[in-house]
């Protein structure tokens, strides 16, 4: 994604950030598992979440993310799709200014 920045955050997640806002992490389990947890829309939380493979984010539930505790519940092409709605969300929630500086808007 344009302008994100990856880091490492609590010791072993990648985090993904635009703007210093956090809109996906990727986490390996103790038994070797990825998890993958994002940003939904609102209005979308629900219908995620009754999805095989997903569960509500630990810790971020409230602010709407979903956890993909199964990799093989989705395709890579859905997966790719739902970080980049993850990503629009969260730089659309940045300020005009920063959203300027990232080119996202005129």
């Amino acid at each position: 994604m344009p302008d994100a920045t990856a880091d490492v955050k609590w010791g072993i997640d990648h985090v993904y950030s635009i703007g210093g806002k956090m809109f996906a992490v990727a986490c390996k389990t103790e038994k070797g598992e990825t998890h993958v947890s994002f940003k939904v829309d609102d209005d979308r939380f629900l219908e995620y979440t009754d999805r095989p493979g997903f569960i509500p984010a630990p810790y971020f539930a409230r602010a709407k993310w979903v956890q993909l505790k199964d990799l093989s519940a989705v395709s890579d092409a859905e997966v790719k799709a739902m970080i980049k709605r993850a990503y629009q969300l969260v730089a659309a929630k940045l300020t005009k200014k920063q959203q300027r500086e990232f080119g996202l808007i005129d």
